[in-house]
Formats: structure tokens, sequence, C-alpha cells
């Protein structure tokens, strides 16, 4: 994405202002509202068309170019510096204190003549030394501003909000006037003024030529420490709650013909790429700047609706999607004729099904690719999109095909401009009958965007759409709070709902990234749901009983919302009535709206109902699939399979490929591994909770607890206690000790730790260890007599020992609780070393080595969860952890499907 935005934003905007007719005005942007260091800033801003900059002291203290240096590379890129800032702490201070600050300016100002700038801002002061004493103040300017002079310079000084005592622009005014020196004038900044409450209105009382510079700043209303809210939360014009266009017309109204600057201290802009924030930053300014004057900007065209929507499917979403899609009533009515692109239509309600696009995505995955949208000059909407930065994207088509306008928003998906009648004849009919219509067309889409790029995008589709956002608004939702913000054309033709979780510390649902929705509207909403039967979301009664005691609804209407899981939501202007579908291709969802009279929200009320019921249903479906497929066998991940990842990002990894368990390791085996400290690093359990909370994964076992003849039992009891919190099952025991009666003394006592805990304790024994059969494994369990005893078989342990399977046949069943699978060569190390290192580094999956993984299971009880610990240093490093962690799900069902479901045991 970023690469098509640098590629988009090489021409230059300048547009005519208020004023004098016909003049360019410049826009500016400071270098402190960009990221990376000197040079990225000035390329980013001149890359995005700014043809004036502000130099941050900061930016050029922590430059290796010389302040001359630094003048000619702007003088290359085009860019003019207008102000160099920021100079505090100079104004109403002790004669000693003064003589200080002179000489510093005077550093400064050499500072200005190498940059080539005219103009020093100075900050009103927030010093301990300064004195309320407005005649000293202007006095002490005056001779500062003098001094400038001297050399051709200015002094622009600005009221800081949290100054001291200067912190409003009429009181500046009021020094700079009463210091009366020509070379003394304002710097407005919009965030000083406005984050006070302060009325720019009295702004027109100063004549344009004592106004130096503008700078220009939103921001969300905040309550908090204003030079905190000022650090941190400035955004730009259009991302935020203040009037800015209103503030700039009061500027501007004074004849004030200086450049329009940005100056927004932002943690997401500092942290992200300089040229795609600046390309963010330019179309801000521009599109404030149409709200002001007379921009040059070609207008935004009438907007009559959602053509369609396009969805990027695969052969395995590709198949759930048209399932879905005819529950809902659509037809699959056209095919591309050149690519590989179905039409599903119902009334005026299109969707298309791209099963070719580029775009990468996981397997399985459906997402939202493209939005087109009637415009009344499809031309003229890709100009203004163009002119804001949007880059216009190249179409391969053949002669006979639509041309079709399309731009890039933020996150990549395509937006077209088109008319109804432009086209649909790039699909040849497939002929399919088509039922009447329930849908009649497109309500809304629906995107989440990461919190970084939430304001972002919300500023593309108001200023190159033309839409009028809403307020933002905040839910409780089960996973976080989520912020909602809508936009809509004038006549709500087009309605667009971006999402966003503030602080993002888990996968949403379990493992939904980033979920996307497309409602269609309909004029009977029980018909609707009633044809599309199983794919309607349930929602369960306790909302429903709810809504009869907040709402008192009448019984009927009140039943059948019920039966039909239809959702309700009303305010003063009218009613909202919905239905939801299960999620399908791991992300995309559709709803069903039905509008009564003139509601416009989107029942944002109901969103945590419906987020807490896909939770529910994926869960659901997670767990049918794989009884479907394991012949009554859960799946758990083994922590060793993939020991890189930290046990939240190993739960995340266990969620996405379809398992129900994982295996936490605890304790480190080996000094090169690494250790996640579960048991005394209190944020790393937090996280690792929440993680499973939000997944739905649960911790089979823990490990490990290996008892050699120096350790001791009791050592272990915080891992134990760990793992009882962490929900654990059982908690995986080996025994490298020669004495026989000491390792049994161990293991119960060990036992005996665990069972108030709930714990089983499994004893493995790893072939080259003093527990290293299955006979003396089964001595120990004998000898220790404890109802929490079990034993673990690892395939490859079992294997490489030379176990005998007719002894595991006869072992009492209440003993297995799980067991470990892999495969490996069938050819046996020679050493110890070896064996230990097949076994860490160098497993195969199921069928692909030379064990006799079935014979081994069979003899196991029926049902046990079957835990993968397959470590594969090669293929690890060649896909990661986390698709490795899937290949082996994948793997070890195919071989174990293929043979019998009766090879284990009752």
């Amino acid at each position: 994405m970023l690469a098509v935005e640098r590629r988009g934003a090489t021409s230059s905007p300048e547009f005519s202002t208020a004023g004098t007719a016909g003049t360019r005005r410049r826009l500016g942007i400071a270098t402190a509202c960009l990221s990376g260091t000197l040079d990225d800033k000035l390329s980013a801003a001149a890359a995005a068309g700014f043809r004036s900059i502000e130099v941050f002291e900061q930016d050029l203290v922590a430059s290796s170019w010389s302040p001359s240096r630094v003048r000619e590379e702007c003088a290359r890129l085009g860019l003019s510096i207008d102000l160099y800032q920021p100079f505090h702490d100079f104004e109403a201070v002790p004669p000693d204190v003064l003589a200080t600050n002179l000489r510093r300016a005077e550093r400064k100002f050499d500072v200005l003549e190498q940059l080539g700038t005219d103009t020093l801002l100075v900050c009103s002061s927030t010093s301990p030394d300064a004195v309320d004493d407005d005649d000293l103040a202007a006095e002490q300017l005056h001779l500062l501003a003098d001094r400038a002079a001297a050399r051709g310079l200015r002094i622009a000084y600005e009221a800081l909000a949290w100054g001291r005592f200067v912190n409003t622009y009429q009181h500046a005014w009021r020094i700079v006037r009463r210091a009366g020196h020509p070379s003394l004038g304002l710097c407005l900044d919009s965030f000083h003024v406005l984050s006070r409450g302060g009325d720019p209105a009295g702004i027109r009382v100063v004549p344009a030529e004592k106004i130096f510079h503008l700078q220009l700043a939103d921001a969300p209303h905040l309550v908090m420490d204003v030079r905190e809210w000022s650090r941190h939360h400035r955004s730009f014009p259009g991302q935020g709650s203040f009037d800015l266009a209103g503030f700039a017309g009061h500027v501007l109204a004074t004849g004030y013909e200086g450049p329009l600057s940005l100056e927004v201290f932002n943690d997401v802009y500092r942290q992200t790429d300089p040229w795609h924030a600046a390309v963010d930053a330019m179309r801000s300014l521009l599109a404030m700047q149409e709200s002001v004057v007379m921009s040059g900007l070609p207008p935004a065209s009438l907007l009559g609706g959602h053509v369609f929507t396009e969805l990027t499917v695969d052969e395995v979403s590709g198949p759930a999607m048209a399932h879905t899609l005819t529950r809902l009533g659509f037809t699959h009515t056209g095919q591309h004729r050149s690519k590989p692109v179905q039409l599903w239509q119902q009334g005026e309600a299109r969707i298309l099904l791209n099963h070719g696009s580029q775009r990468t995505v996981a397997p399985g995955t459906a997402m939202i690719s493209a939005l087109a949208l009637e415009s009344s000059d499809p031309a003229g909407s890709a100009r203004r999109a163009e002119r804001l930065l949007a880059p216009v994207l190249p179409r391969v088509r053949r002669p006979e095909e639509a041309d079709l306008s399309s731009v890039a928003a933020p996150d990549g998906m395509e937006i077209f401009f088109c008319r109804n009648d432009s086209w649909p004849d790039d699909f040849v009919p497939t002929g399919n009958a088509i039922p009447p219509a329930l849908l009649t067309g497109t309500d809304h889409v629906s995107l989440t965007e990461s919190v970084d790029d939430f304001d972002q995008s919300s500023l593309f589709y108001r200023s190159v759409l033309g839409l009028e956002p809403d307020r933002t608004v905040e839910l409780t939702a089960p996973f976080g709070l989520i912020r909602s913000r809508a936009a809509s054309d004038p006549a709500h033709h087009v309605r667009i709902t971006l999402n966003t979780a503030s602080l993002r510390r888990g996968d949403w649902a379990p493992a939904v990234p980033n979920p996307q929705h497309v409602a269609f509207t309909t004029g009977d909403i029980f018909a609707a749901a009633r044809a599309a039967g199983g794919s309607v979301l349930r929602i369960p009664d306790n909302y429903y009983d709810d809504l009869d005691a907040r709402l008192a609804l009448p019984a009927e209407l009140l039943a059948t919302l019920r039966a039909q899981s239809v959702l309700y939501d009303r305010d003063e202007h009218g009613e909202y009535l919905h239905f939801y579908t299960e999620i399908v291709g791991s992300r995309v969802f559709f709803e069903v709206v039905q509008r009564v009279d003139d509601y416009a929200g989107y029942g944002a009320a109901n969103t945590p109902v419906r987020m807490a019921a896909h939770r529910r249903s994926r869960l659901n479906a997670l767990r049918e699939t794989a009884d479907a497929h394991d012949h009554g066998h859960d799946y758990s991940l083994a922590h060793l399979t993939a020991l890189s990842l930290s046990p939240p990002e190993l739960v995340a990894a266990a969620a996405n490929a379809g398992y129900r368990y994982v295996g936490l390791r605890l304790t480190r085996v080996t000094r090169e591994e690494p250790h996640y400290p579960l048991a005394t690093d209190p944020a790393l359990m937090r996280a690792t909770k929440a993680r499973l909370a939000a997944t739905g994964i649960e911790v089979l076992d823990i490990e490990l607890a290996r008892i050699g003849p120096t350790d001791e039992p009791r050592d272990f009891r915080r891992v134990l206690e760990a793992g009882a919190e962490l929900g654990a099952r059982h908690v995986i025991t080996q025994l490298p000790d020669p004495d026989p009666v000491r390792k049994v003394d161990h293991f119960t006592e060990l036992c005996d730790l665990a069972r108030p805990l709930g714990l089983t304790l499994d004893l493995e024994f790893p072939s080259w260890t003093e527990t290293g059969d299955l006979t003396e494994a089964v001595r120990v369990l004998r000898a220790a007599d404890r109802p929490n005893a079990g034993l673990l078989i690892d395939v490859l342990h079992f294997a490489r020992s030379g176990s005998s399977i007719d002894e595991l046949r006869e072992l009492p069943r209440e003993w297995f609780h799980f067991a470990h699978v892999c495969d490996a060569p069938g050819e046996i190390p020679a050493t110890t070393a070896g064996l230990i290192y097949t076994a860490r580094f160098e497993r195969l999956f199921p069928g692909e080595g030379g064990l006799d993984v079935p014979g081994i299971l069979a003899a196991l009880p029926l049902g046990i969860p079957y835990t993968l610990e397959i470590p594969r240093a090669m293929l690890v490093a060649q896909v990661g952890a986390s698709e490795h962690a899937r290949l082996a799900l994948a793997a070890t069902r195919r071989h174990l499907n293929a043979v019998s479901p009766a090879t284990t045991r009752p």
C-alpha cells in the first residue's frame, strides 16, 4: 500500500485561497509531525506535495547535516523553510536571566541565517523565573525583536495553552501590540486556542501583517492535562473534534497570506512511516482548505449508492461464501468475461466473488477487497481522489469491457466510481433463474481498522468521497473497548462504518482478524430471516428478556424477534430491525437490516451481543469440525513444536490452526532454549490468560517436572500452582534418577503436592534417561500407587525404547490421559546425543517416518487427546512456527483419518 501511496504523491498540489484572487498559498508541515531523522522528514514532506516546512529544533540538533546543508537539501526538494522553532522561556525575566536568554537567541539567529529562514517562534514562558508583568514582557520582546531586525529576522510570539502567565492569543496580542515593534508578531496555533475553549472570532481584529505564522492541528475532546493532550493527542485536520474550518476562516478574514502549516504531535504518526504520514497530512490539509476557501479541488460528486461489494475468496472460502449467499436469496447471475469473478445478485444488492485476486490472504480467508459506488461523475470523483493523493489504480481490461475509474484506500482496498449502467455487460449471464428479491440493496459496509489506521481511514472516506462523519461511538464489547465511526453522503445512499479496538491486546473472537461485514436492506426482515434459516446467527434469550424489560415491546413482536434471532433498536426517529449471519471465510459476515421511518443509526448497542454470539458459534464450529474429522480425539499443540512462540503467541497459533488445547512449557530444559517464566511473571500470566479467554483454547498440560537425584519435589510447588491457575489438567514428569527407591519417593511426593490442585502427574520415559522404557515407568506407577498418577506415551520415546505394544494394551485405562504424537526416521541413532537431537529438532509428521504410529495409538484408550509434539527446526526456519503448527495438525489428521477409526482400543 505504501508504495502505491508514494507513487501517487509525486504531484505538487497548490490551490487558490482567500485573500487576493488567484494567489497561491503555500501548504506547510512541521518536521515534528513526522517520524524519522530530518532527511527522512524532508523527503517525505516534499513527496507529499508540501512546499513549506517548519524545522523543529530537536530534529536539527539530532541531524548530521549542518544548517547550511539542510538549506541546500530543502532547495533541492523545492521546500522553503518558513519557521525555526521553538525558543522557550524568554520574556519577563530578571536581568541576569535576560542576558543569558539574549546570548542564546543570538546563537539561534546564527542558525536561522544558515537555514535561510527569517522567523523564530518564541513560546510564552513557563519558567519559574518569569513574572506576571506585561510591560516587562513587552519591553524584553521589543529588545529581542530589535536584535532580530538588525539581522533581517522576525519573532513570532505564541501563547502556549499552558503558559505560566500568557496562555491565550488575546493576552499575547496585547503584549505584541504594547511592544510595538515591526519585527514582532503573532504565531497563531489552533490547538492552543481551541483546547482552552477560546473564541477565535477575536482574531479578526488582529492586522494581517502582525500574524507572522499560522499553525493548524485538530484533536479529540479529552479531559486531561492540556500539555499532555498537546504532546500526545493532536491530529491532522478532520481527525478530531475542533472547528478548524471556523478557526482558519477567522485568520484568513484578516487578510493573512502566509502558509497554512501543520503542527501535530501524535504518538501514532511519530512511529509511522513518514511518507505514509505526510500523505495523510496533505490530504487532511487539502480537505480542510476546501471547507474554508475555494481550493481548486473538483467537488465531491453526488453518490447514488453502493453498486457492488467485491470479496476476495479462495478454493476454501469461495464455496462457503456461495452457500451463505444462496441461503440469503442471492443468485449467481453472471461470470466475468475475462476474470475469475462471479456476480451474485438479489434486487439491487450485488456481491462479486473474486477467485483470482493477487492479494495475499491466509488460506480459507475471505475479505472485502473493493467497493463500487455510483457517482454522478465517475471521472470527476477519480480526479478529486487523485488531487487528494489517493492513487489511481491501473486496470487491465479488454477493449469491450467497461473502463471503470478506481483508486486505492489507505488499507489498499479498491474504490470504484461508476454508473449502474456502465459495467454489467462485463458479465456473461449464467441463465440461473432469479427468484423474487427479499433483499433490495446494500445499506452499509463495515470495516475494521487497526487503531493506528483508524483516523487515517476516516479522513480518507470523508474527504475523498465527501461523506459526512457521525460522532465516534465507544462500545464496551466482550473483548475490550471498541470505537466506531460512521460516515454517509447527505442523502444516506452510501454508508460506511469503521471500527477499531483502542487497545489491542489479543485476538478477537477467536482469531478473527479485523472482521468486516456487508449490510443489506430489506422490506420484510422476518421473511428474510426465515429464508436465511440456518445461516442466521443465533441470539441468546437473555438479550430478549432484557429487551422486554427496557422497551416493553408488544408481546407478539418480541416473540417473533426471539424466534427469528432478529435484533432491535429504536430512537426518537424510528426503528432498526436486523440480523446477522455466521462468519464466513474466517473474517466476513453479512447483516440484513430494515429501517423504519427515519432511523439513521446502526444498532450499535447490539454490537456486544453480536460479538459474543459470533465467538460462541465459532468455538462450536471449530469443535464440531474437529469432531467430524478426528474420530473423537481432540488435538493439543505441545510447546516444543513451536518453542520460539511465547505462551500467548502459542495460544493464538493453536486457535488459528484449529487445535483445542495447548501444552505450556513452564521450566527450561536446556540453557539454549527460550524461557517463559509463567510461574513468576504476573504480566506474562495475565497476557496468557487473556489470550486463552479470547480464543477459547484450553491448557491441557504443563511441563516439565524433571526430578533428578538432587531435585526436590517441593521446589516445583509454584509451577504446579501456576498450572492450576492456567486451568491445566496434567503435569508432564520425567525421572532421570538411577536410584529406584528415591525416584518412587519423589514421584509419590509430587503426586501428593499436585492432587489438591486437581492435577495429574503423567510420567514420560525418554529412552536415554534412567527411567527409559515402559517397564520401568510401570514399576514406578505401581510402587507409587497414587490416584492422580498417569503414564504419558510419547510415540517417539516408546518406539526408541523398544517397549512392547502388547504390554501397553494390558495396562489400566485410567493411567492414560493424553498421548504425544509424531513420527521419526525408522533407523535409531547409535548415540545418546543422536537420540536427543532427533527428539528436540528432527521429528516428522505422522506418516512421513518409520514409526508404527497407528499401531502404538491403537493400544491406547479411545478418545484421549493427541498432543502434537513435532519439533522440526528446519521447517520452522522456512515457514515460521505458527505455520509449522498448522501444517503439523493438517498432516496428522490426514494420516490418522486415512486409517480405520477402530485402530484405538475401547
